[in-house]
């Protein structure tokens, strides 16, 4: 197994990868409305709070990971 650990490892990030391009794709496609003026918001706030909503959404994904292994 240890010379299959880089490929299966890889294989998992790019599923990974994959599976978050098509969650970050629904909001677009289905409701282009609300993606525009999430984005009108977002452009409208601080540096300040995108790196507080960018870091609560790392922990939450580190904790959704810690539960789930």
């Amino acid at each position: 197994m240890g010379d299959r650990a880089p490929t299966i490892m890889l294989n998992t990030l790019l599923i990974a990868f994959a599976l978050m391009l098509v969650i970050e794709g629904m909001v677009p496609f289905l409701l282009p409305g609300v993606w525009r003026e999430t984005f009108r918001k977002l452009i409208e706030m601080g540096d300040g709070q995108i790196r507080f909503i960018g870091l609560t959404s790392m922990l939450a994904g580190l904790l959704l990971l810690y539960l789930v292994k």
